[in-house]
């Protein structure tokens, strides 16, 4: 990767929310990178999650778009909520908010120390690029408090009726899940088709989650997502529906 620029490319075009990217097809590769270089605006990474991409790559490293295969997601049917979890959740020991403090969640995500991962993945290119798309209304966050203090969240990307979770984050035991767990019901309460959880972690297995091949994943991205071509504006279909106020009770 040693002629690549490490990072966002600061020659490549800036794309704008509206402008899209035509990325190798994932289904043409023999691995999970799929293409490597470019940057990370608006276009660029709304474009990769739309074919089923997104950027994961370590810092040093040239932007990496990957497309995992398998892929692991969540359906509303499948969500597993744990009978402590539901215990928590009903006596309300965290308070839950919806994009509160997106800033705040992300760089807990990226101050989280990941044996998985060797380290961090979010640096400051990503919290940058993912703020703006938060700007624009494409990210979300959902925050768990105790005490007024943040102590658990996660955020991801909406479009359509997919949601592409990206990283959570833990101060105080159970307050991930509890925010995880409160957001995936709201968003399946407003007709989110499935969340994608990217690659399988013990974690989000006891949550529901289970393995997709790639090419069975990229068939349901398109029937889930309206397709999108160069030059089209921004359409309520691409934009996740973020409307309804609160989680519904559990049963």
């Amino acid at each position: 990767m040693a002629d690549f620029h490490p990072g966002p490319d600061p020659d490549f075009p800036y794309l704008g929310e509206n402008d899209r990217y035509a990325f190798p097809d994932p289904l043409n590769c023999e691995d999970d990178i799929v293409a490597i270089g470019g940057n990370l605006s608006p276009g660029m990474l709304l474009s990769a999650y739309e074919q089923g991409i997104f950027p994961w790559y370590n810092p040093g490293d040239p932007v990496i778009w990957q497309s995992p295969n398998p892929r692991f997601l969540i359906y509303p049917e499948k969500l597993h909520v744990s009978t402590s979890m539901r215990k928590i959740l009903r006596r309300g020991e965290f308070e839950i908010t919806f994009d509160r403090d997106f800033a705040g969640v992300i760089r807990g995500c990226a101050e989280m120390e990941r044996s998985d991962r060797q380290g961090t993945w979010i640096t400051d290119d990503i919290i940058e690029a993912y703020t703006e798309l938060h700007r624009l209304g494409w990210a979300h966050s959902a925050e768990a408090y105790r005490g007024g203090e943040l102590a658990g969240g996660c955020y991801g990307i909406y479009l359509g009726r997919a949601f592409f979770g990206e990283s959570m984050f833990t101060r105080q035991p159970n307050a991930s899940k509890a925010a995880f767990l409160s957001l995936a019901r709201f968003l399946f309460a407003g007709g989110a088709a499935f969340i994608d959880c990217q690659t399988p972690t013990g974690h989000l297995c006891n949550l529901g989650g289970e393995e997709l091949s790639r090419s069975a994943f990229l068939e349901l991205l398109s029937k889930t997502l309206a397709p999108r071509r160069a030059g089209d504006s921004d359409t309520a279909d691409r934009r996740g529906s973020w409307e309804k106020e609160t989680v519904p009770p559990l049963v």
